[in-house]
């Protein structure tokens, strides 16, 4: 049996690009410093993200700016990534293809439109945890009000959206408003030791400055899965790119993955 051999073709097939976004393909300017990233100039500086003023808030270096739109006009471009749909929109980006949001809880299609029957998986696997969730985020609000300064620097955010017609919590956030990042690891490793079962329904993501409590079946991956599965086309390749631990999970269902060199992923292969 003979093989042929690659020959040039006009026909290109484009491969999906699934990306992480903060951290991956812009940041803030206190990260850019702390990085040292090249191509950052002021000149060279492209807003990617405001806050809730609408002021800029994350930045694209050069290099970074070209290879967002080298994947935007050779790939489609699926956005993969832990912001929801209100965060979402603060990321000035043009965006044309699926979107996985809220750690994967939620997909929208290029249209813009909730994704129903992940929509309604969510519903099914979400609901039953409601009372687990509001019952942590009390035990959350007393215990750092009760113990000391360090845990009073503490802010808890409920991330909610609607499934079905109700309105249900996703995950809860924990933000350290000095940024004491050493204090949030610290809380990331007791928390199992606080809540009964919790290691049952929870799992816990650190980042620098946030710690996320998610139910186990929200994840990135899931959703990945779910997309690569039922909606993607088998035949077209895949690749994509994360800084995160979180995202290495989703990240190895792909034909190739890479990082930054910078962040999580990264400083946890150079140690």
């Amino acid at each position: 049996m003979t093989f042929p051999f690659s020959q040039p073709s006009l026909n290109i097939i484009k491969p999906y690009a699934l990306m992480d976004l903060d951290d991956t393909l812009f940041q803030t300017q206190r990260k850019i410093d702390a990085w040292k990233l090249p191509t950052t100039d002021p000149e060279n500086l492209v807003c990617a993200t405001v806050n809730k003023q609408g002021e800029p808030l994350s930045f694209m270096s050069q290099r970074q700016a070209a290879f967002f739109h080298w994947l935007l006009s050779s790939t489609e471009l699926i956005a993969v990534t832990a912001r929801d749909r209100q965060e979402i929109k603060r990321v000035k980006l043009p965006f044309n293809s699926w979107q996985v949001l809220t750690h994967g809880a939620v997909i929208l299609t290029a249209d813009g439109e909730l994704l129903n029957t992940w929509q309604q998986h969510m519903y099914n696997v979400l609901a039953p945890l409601q009372d687990t969730l509001n019952q942590l985020t009390e035990w959350f609000n007393s215990y750092s009000q009760e113990n000391d300064s360090t845990y009073n620097y503490l802010k808890l955010t409920p991330h909610s959206d609607t499934f079905i017609d109700s309105e249900l919590t996703i995950y809860l956030a924990i933000k350290h408003t000095q940024k004491d990042h050493q204090a949030l690891a610290d809380l990331a490793k007791q928390l199992p030791t606080f809540i009964p079962d919790f290691d049952t329904h929870f799992y816990v993501h650190v980042n620098a400055n946030n710690l996320a409590i998610l139910p186990h079946a929200v994840h990135k991956r899931h959703a990945v899965q779910f997309l690569l599965e039922q909606h993607l086309d088998h035949q077209r390749p895949s690749f994509g790119f994360g800084d995160s631990l979180a995202d290495l999970p989703f990240l190895q269902l792909l034909d190739w993955y890479g990082m930054p060199n910078h962040g999580q992923i990264h400083e946890q292969f150079q140690a």
